[in-house]
């Protein structure tokens, strides 16, 4: 089970420049303007050999008049019972603000693990400033710097100090393990009852009814499978308004204990941002993934309504466009065993291993007739290729002169011969170039 740190805060303290710190990417837009923080981000941390999925919640909805009540408080409620670990940052800046003292109240009755970040501390000047936040009644106070790294190294370490030992499920070994995901009220929970036979999960009409994953044991047609869902009624606070955050925080943890992915789209939507956003998902965990077109009972057929339909699917996931589309229908039960043979397909692909002597009988001459071009002068020459054993999905080895100088161009060429000539269709693959 993954474990889910949430970034909270009132808007401008510094939390998406921490984000960005901690996960070493520029993914959050960082801007002096409060509130440009929208979409909801989130990526891996690794410390010291931990790792844990960092949230950042933002804080501001520019459609909001009231911006605590309609956009933090959400978020807060929700981070907090989701969040192993709360890291509640303050600006040591401008001081002890009154959404703080919101904050602190909050935080102090709901949640036993928060650690207090005092951010912008860029100098040894505001060093004193740090005491003032001890009236929040959260003891320790780290001071950090977001921007230029300071203290960023104790608050790790005491965030790794809180985070729970890692949950393991007992699966049983070698049986597959599917996660059913997709944006809210495109009938995941539908689909698993379809599937049982019974109403399983609590379905409504209305969108946020889900809040645990639930894993399923699934014997039936000749499938044994664990069915992941996150299934269940959310009981507590409203996510309405942030429920693309809720969703993110139940997806991101369906996904990292699945093998393969199906990813629900509503057929009478299309494929939209969201839905992209959670297939970049599976393919950054380097899962398994496949569509289902769900609730294809609801759109008028021509001749080729399909064909086309999946055309500009795999326009719009380019450019790792080779996942199998099954057209079906939880309502009426349409092609939902088509879906769950697919994702054991893809499954039986994500572990398929090539020997190394049909490897380089197929991908020499491939690579011969059309070799990588020099490069200052430099020769480029690949002369064998194998496949990694014992690693979660397919991973190939090509040796040559100049690891450093192979060009990403001729690496998606081989990606896609190898695909052309072996399948893994559904599945990512690793290719990477070693020293002769």
């Amino acid at each position: 089970m993954s474990r889910i740190v949430a970034i909270v805060g009132r808007p401008n303290v510094g939390k998406s420049t921490l984000f960005n710190r901690f996960v070493e990417e520029r993914k959050a837009i960082v801007d002096d303007m409060s509130g440009v923080t929208r979409d909801r981000n989130h990526g891996t941390v690794e410390w010291n050999g931990q790792f844990f999925t960092l949230i950042d919640t933002g804080g501001y909805v520019p459609e909001s008049n009231d911006v605590f009540e309609k956009a933090i408080r959400e978020q807060v409620h929700i981070a907090i019972e989701e969040a192993d670990v709360l890291l509640f940052m303050v600006d040591v800046e401008t001081g002890v603000h009154p959404l703080d003292i919101e904050f602190a109240n909050i935080l102090r009755r709901a949640h036993d693990k928060v650690v207090i970040a005092a951010n912008k501390m860029d100098n040894n000047l505001r060093i004193n400033d740090v005491f003032d936040f001890y009236e929040l009644g959260f003891g320790d106070i780290l001071g950090v710097s977001a921007i230029n790294g300071k203290g960023t190294g104790d608050l790790l370490d005491r965030i790794t100090e809180l985070l729970p030992e890692e949950e393991h499920v007992p699966f049983e070994v070698d049986i597959p393990k599917f996660a059913i995901v997709g944006r809210p009220n495109v009938g995941k929970s539908s689909l698993v009852n379809a599937l049982l036979g019974k109403n399983y999960n609590i379905v409504t009409p209305i969108s946020g009814t889900t809040r645990d994953s639930i894993h399923t044991r699934f014997k039936a047609f000749g499938q044994d499978i664990y069915l992941i869902d996150t299934a269940g009624l959310r009981k507590k606070a409203k996510v309405q308004d942030n429920l693309e955050f809720y969703s993110t925080l139940r997806t991101i943890r369906a996904i990292e204990e699945c093998d393969v992915a199906l990813l629900l789209i509503d057929a009478t939507q299309g494929l939209e941002s969201q839905d992209l956003a959670i297939f970049q998902q599976i393919l950054k965990n380097r899962k398994g993934v496949m569509i289902v077109v769900n609730k294809w009972d609801l759109v008028e057929k021509e001749t080729n309504t399909a064909r086309d339909y999946a055309k500009k699917l795999r326009e719009r996931m380019a450019p790792m466009s080779d996942v199998p589309i099954v057209f079906g229908s939880a309502l009426t039960k349409q092609r939902l065993i088509k879906a769950l043979e697919t994702a054991k397909q893809v499954y039986d692909e994500k572990t398929k291993r090539i020997s190394t002597s049909q490897l380089n009988e197929v991908m020499i001459p491939i690579i011969e007739r059309h070799h990588h071009p020099a490069v200052a002068g430099r020769i480029i020459r690949i002369k064998y290729v194998t496949q990694v054993q014992d690693v979660s999905i397919p991973t190939f080895l090509f040796f040559t002169n100049h690891p450093k100088h192979i060009k990403e161009s001729y690496k998606r060429y081989l990606t896609n011969k190898l695909r052309e000539n072996f399948g893994f269709s559904g599945v990512p693959l690793n290719v990477f170039f070693r020293q002769k």
